[in-house]
């Protein structure tokens, strides 16, 4: 109905009562949005673990973290080995220096009674280098400790590794499952209430109570788009392109079977005399109608402006007369004169109640 032919209290109760409708159906949307979140709880939260061959993969586990154990030890013990080398080292090269500007000095005097003190520094010398060599072993030692480790990790690793993938195609496949299961639940939980919002479209749009039943319409139109679709599984798209295809096919459908259906009743109504049709229109309708420049009986557009005409020129309803009591000419759809205020000359097809249709003049 156009607002147009609407009281103006009236216009404003109508959008208190869709802002009712909207109201109404946000409660229901948060009410449902809860519940369809709650949907994932029915089914168990499924890990890698929940799939991998534990008998086998335990003993792995344990070899990786004892490897990983040993390698950080090995590490610490290697950087201590490394200093003492380095200290070695150090200590074996200096030593090396004094001796050799010892041994210098003592050829250059000559001096027999030297040789116990030669005998006693080679000595030192040979205790610092086999010092040496036994921190450079320990170093050694420990690098093969820990590439032993780091190579036993790998192949454990590896092993693992084995263990998890096929684990994990299966942990994939279930959750494909799971997730069907849960789209299911939507589904069941969001088709019927399709299906009534689509009964309450057809049949109560317009009943008292539509702000509830658009609210309604509202609150499963949102829980099958967007609570309902988003989930929809894919499969590579194959099945959201086919449900498409399906819900654009239904929808198809039912436009051209509405649409020839309503032309089939305009071409009937068409061919019905004038007051037979104009009394199937309702006042309102008539005048929503009429406010569009639209024919009130085919809805093809009329110049409304043009005085010369008074019949629709598509379906030949007429549209224009002349007041009984002052000839004035107005809509043959209104229910009173505008001139003079007398009722109209067949205030029965226009709805008006007993009381205030004229007397006979017979």
């Amino acid at each position: 109905m156009s607002s147009k032919s609407l009281r103006l209290s009236e216009k404003w109760f109508r959008r208190g009562l869709w802002v009712v409708a909207l109201v109404f159906a946000s409660f229901l949307i948060g009410l449902g949005s809860t519940i369809v979140g709650d949907l994932p709880r029915v089914e168990r939260t499924l890990a890698l673990d929940d799939f991998l061959d534990r008998p086998a993969a335990e003993p792995l586990r344990q070899t990786i973290r004892a490897s990983q154990r040993t390698e950080q030890e090995s590490t610490r013990e290697r950087e201590q080995a490394e200093l003492a080398l380095l200290a070695a080292q150090q200590a074996s090269r200096a030593a090396r220096e004094t001796f050799g500007n010892w041994l210098a000095t003592r050829r250059a005097t000559a001096q027999p009674d030297q040789d116990s003190e030669l005998i006693a520094r080679t000595k030192a010398l040979d205790a610092l280098k086999a010092k040496e060599d036994e921190a450079q072993r320990a170093v050694g030692t420990q690098r093969q400790i820990a590439l032993d480790a780091r190579q036993a990790r790998q192949t454990a690793q590896e092993k693992l590794a084995v263990l998890e993938e096929a684990a994990r195609k299966a942990l994939e496949a279930e959750n494909r499952r799971v997730e069907l299961r849960v789209f299911a639940y939507r589904l069941a939980l969001t088709l019927p209430l399709l299906v009534v919002a689509g009964w309450l479209f057809a049949k109560k749009r317009k009943s008292t109570w539509w702000p509830f039943v658009w609210g309604f319409i509202f609150f499963a139109l949102f829980a099958f788009f967007v609570e309902l679709v988003p989930y929809l599984p894919s499969y590579g798209g194959y099945v959201r392109y086919a449900v498409g295809i399906v819900l654009t096919v239904l929808v198809g459908r039912y436009a051209i079977i509405a649409l020839n259906r309503y032309l089939a009743r305009q071409k009937l109504a068409e061919a019905q005399p004038d007051t037979v049709r104009r009394n199937e229109l309702s006042y309102d309708t008539a005048l929503a109608r009429l406010a569009k420049s639209v024919c009130p009986g085919c809805e093809r557009p009329v110049d409304l402006k043009n005085t010369e005409i008074d019949f629709c020129p598509h379906c030949g309803i007429g549209l224009f007369d002349r007041c009984r009591a002052c000839k004035a000419r107005k809509s043959a759809f209104s229910r009173f004169c505008h001139a003079c205020g007398t009722v109209a000359s067949s205030p029965a097809a226009e709805g008006l109640p007993p009381q205030v249709q004229p007397a006979s003049t017979t």
